[in-house]
C-alpha cells in the first residue's frame, strides 16, 4: 500500500528534569535572549514562582487565571505584557494558564516558556482557545506554541487526585481525538500510541499512589506525545464537542473530557475500526470505547456529564454547536441527531460496552 502524506513538525524545546524547574526556567530565559519577563499563574508553585521572581527582572505578575480564557482577561493580558514591556512570558499552571499566555504571544510575539502543574497537554500544541458571549472561538497559530516547555514531576504531587486523574484522562483524550482527526497521519499516530501506553498505567498509578514521583513523570510523558499527536492532526470530534460545552456551559474542563471521551469513541468504532484497535491495544481491553468506558470509572472520573453541571436543557444547543464545528474527517456520519443521542448518553452516564 502506497504510504503519502504531508506532516508538520512543530519547533519547540522540552526540558524535562524532576526538581529542576527553576533551574530550567533559568536556563530558557537566557537562551531566548530574554530577562524582563511576564509571570502568568504560579498559584500551586510558590516555591518556583519566587525563584524567578528572584532572579530575573519580572515585569508583571497575573496571578488568577480563569478557564476557557475569558476575551476580556485576554485584552486585558495583552495590554499589560505591552505596557511593561515585556520580553517574554512565562506560564506556570495548568491549561487556563497556559491558554492565556498564548493569547498574549497571539497578539504581541513574545516567547512563551510554559511550565505545566497539570496534564492538560496544551503546552505542546499550537491551538489557542478564547470564550466570549458564552461562545468559545479556537484557532491554530505557530507564535502561540511555547518556545520552550518545562516539565517537573514534582510540580504535579500536590494535584488533587481527582483532578490529577481528570487532567490526565484529558491527556488521553488528545492521543484518542487526534487518530480521526483533519490531519491525521502514520507519525501522529505513533505518537498518540506511544502517548495512551503511557497514560493509562501512569494514571493507574496516580490512583493507587498518588505521591509515586515515577507516575507522574509517566504521566507528564504521555501528555506532552499526546499533545503533539494532536497538535499535527488537528481537534476531531471529541474536541469541538468538550469545546462547545466550556465555552458555552462553563462545564469544568478536565472532567468534561474524561466524561465525553468514551461516547465519542463508541460513536467513531465501526467506522474506523483500525483506531478502535490501537486505542484497545493501549488499554489491554477488547475493544477501544469500551475500555475507555472502563478505565474511566476505574480511576474515579465523572460517571456523567449530569453530575457536572449539564441539563437536558442543554442537549439542544449543544448539539446544534457541536455539529456545525465537528469536522468532515471524523469517520463516522455526524448530524445533529446522532449529536443529541451522544449528549443524552453522556449526560446519563450510559453504558458503551460492548
Amino acid at each position: 500500500m502506497e504510504i503519502r502524506f504531508d506532516h508538520t513538525t512543530l519547533g519547540q524545546r522540552v526540558l524535562f528534569g524532576t526538581w529542576a524547574a527553576a533551574t530550567n526556567i533559568a536556563a530558557a530565559l537566557r537562551d531566548l535572549g530574554a530577562s524582563r519577563p511576564l509571570l502568568v499563574g504560579g498559584g500551586h508553585a510558590s516555591e518556583v514562582v519566587d525563584q524567578v521572581f528572584a532572579e530575573f527582572a519580572v515585569m508583571g505578575h497575573i496571578g488568577e487565571v480563569v478557564q476557557h480564557v475569558p476575551a476580556e482577561r485576554a485584552r486585558e493580558a495583552v495590554k499589560l505584557a505591552q505596557d511593561v514591556g515585556a520580553d517574554s512570558v512565562v506560564a506556570i499552571g495548568g491549561g487556563s494558564a497556559t491558554g492565556l499566555a498564548k493569547i498574549i504571544a497571539r497578539d504581541t510575539g513574545l516567547p512563551v516558556v510554559a511550565v505545566p502543574t497539570t496534564f492538560s497537554g496544551s503546552e505542546a500544541t499550537d491551538i489557542w482557545g478564547m470564550t466570549e458571549d458564552e461562545r468559545k472561538t479556537t484557532g491554530t497559530d505557530f507564535r502561540v506554541l511555547p518556545r520552550v516547555v518545562v516539565y517537573d514531576a514534582t510540580l504535579t504531587l500536590g494535584l488533587p487526585t481527582d483532578l490529577a486523574v481528570h487532567s490526565g484522562l484529558n491527556a488521553l483524550a488528545h492521543a484518542v481525538d487526534s487518530l480521526w482527526a483533519p490531519r491525521a497521519d502514520p507519525i501522529n499516530r505513533a505518537m498518540a500510541g506511544e502517548g495512551m501506553r503511557a497514560l493509562v498505567p501512569g494514571l493507574r498509578g496516580l490512583r493507587a499512589n498518588p505521591a509515586d514521583v515515577r507516575a507522574h513523570e509517566q504521566v507528564l510523558y504521555g501528555t506532552y506525545l499526546s499533545g503533539v499527536a494532536l497538535a499535527s492532526a488537528g481537534a476531531g470530534m471529541h474536541h469541538k464537542i468538550c469545546h462547545v460545552l466550556g465555552g458555552t456551559f462553563n462545564l469544568p474542563h478536565a472532567p468534561t473530557h474524561a466524561v465525553v471521551l468514551p461516547y465519542v469513541a463508541a460513536h467513531n468504532a465501526d467506522a474506523d475500526p483500525d483506531s478502535d484497535a490501537g486505542i484497545a491495544e493501549a488499554l489491554g481491553t477488547p475493544h477501544g470505547a469500551s475500555g475507555l468506558w472502563d478505565l474511566a470509572r476505574e480511576v474515579g472520573a465523572p460517571g456523567s456529564l449530569g453530575e457536572i453541571g449539564f441539563t437536558e436543557d442543554d442537549v439542544d444547543l449543544a448539539a446544534e454547536l457541536a455539529t456545525a464545528a465537528i469536522p468532515e474527517s471524523n469517520p463516522a456520519p455526524v448530524s445533529h441527531e446522532s449529536v443529541a443521542a451522544l449528549l443524552r448518553s453522556a449526560l446519563r452516564g450510559d453504558d458503551v460496552r460492548r
